[in-house]
């Protein structure tokens, strides 16, 4: 425990989309003297409010929060540029003698920040990303998945065929290293945490969560998404772009498009949001030290709070 108290504290809360982790970081940061940075893929881009579930300054009750509209929705985002950005955030907060909290959905960030992983190696070499990047412009997302397919299954199986920056990245590590991607994230899983951290995972029954993800649809649909979505296509932003690949942007995206029509859109977002529910899920049983939070189990926000205030305080992280 002194080695573990020797090291900065952190924070993390994540668990699958529309479980309610916005809301519960905030009551956290107040309560444990926090400041909040974004684990989200999607929020970092400006422009991109709705469709992302982007915290509205109302809500923040004055908490600082990091990593959100950073970028423009044309500018290169990844998990080396993340981990990087998120590492002099928690320095910052840090330095006010604040607590740093870890708070969103994209399980492989908040890997990258606990474990400090190195994504170095071979960064300079890009000929093997660009030849692959080329196949999928002419060949199709689903012809490089089933190279992954071929070479590593279980990275296949747990990157979606539209991730085609995810399924090259598993590609080109391949043909660099020879190794899968797969067993090098594994062999990253057994590295010692680089913080004293409480890793929290924010659940419910998937029926709830399904339904939430549901109204959090139509809601979005109600608040304007499909403007927004019009808004980003006038800019110049297309469906090769990273951002565009976001849930809700790139369904919207095929419907202005005319690929099909707005139920059919409205249909593939929520079918494509549950689906990546279920993958978050799957992606943070497979962590360790991992402390889950079923809503079930408690009967107000107020009793999750006050566990992971316990649990903190217990790891000398308060």
């Amino acid at each position: 425990m002194k080695e573990e108290a020797a090291k900065t504290p952190l924070i993390i809360l994540t668990g699958p989309t529309a479980v309610g982790k916005t809301a519960l970081s905030v009551k956290l940061a107040e309560r444990v003297g926090g400041e909040i940075i974004s684990a989200d893929s999607m929020q970092v881009y400006r422009h991109m409010d709705i469709g992302s579930a982007k915290i509205r300054p109302e809500e923040m009750e004055g908490i600082p929060h990091h990593l959100i509209d950073i970028l423009e929705p044309w500018e290169e985002f990844n998990v080396t540029v993340f981990q990087k950005a998120a590492k002099e955030a928690i320095a910052q907060i840090r330095g006010r003698d604040h607590i740093p909290i870890l708070a969103g959905g994209t399980g492989f960030y908040i890997q990258a920040v606990l474990y400090d992983i190195d994504f170095t190696e071979n960064a300079e070499d890009t000929a093997i990303r660009e030849a692959l990047e080329k196949t999928a412009r002419e060949k199709g997302a689903e012809f490089l998945h089933q190279m992954l397919r071929e070479t590593d299954p279980q990275s296949a199986a747990q990157i979606h065929a539209n991730n085609i920056k995810r399924v090259v990245r598993a590609l080109e590590y391949y043909m660099q290293t020879g190794q899968r991607i797969s067993e090098h994230n594994e062999q990253e899983r057994g590295r010692p945490s680089a913080y004293n951290a409480c890793y929290f995972v924010l659940n419910d029954y998937r029926e709830a969560v399904y339904e939430r993800i549901d109204r959090r649809v139509d809601q979005m649909l109600a608040d304007g998404l499909l403007k927004e979505v019009q808004a980003l296509r006038e800019m110049g932003c297309t469906k090769d772009m990273v951002s565009m690949q976001g849930l809700g942007y790139k369904e919207l995206l095929g419907y202005l498009d005319g690929e099909y029509d707005l139920d059919r859109a409205v249909y593939l977002i929520k079918r494509d949001t549950r689906h990546f529910a279920k993958r978050q899920l799957t992606w943070f049983r497979r962590e360790r030290d991992v402390i889950w939070l079923n809503r079930q189990d408690y009967a107000s926000d107020g009793d999750i709070l006050k566990r992971m205030l316990d649990e903190c305080s217990a790891r000398d992280i308060l």
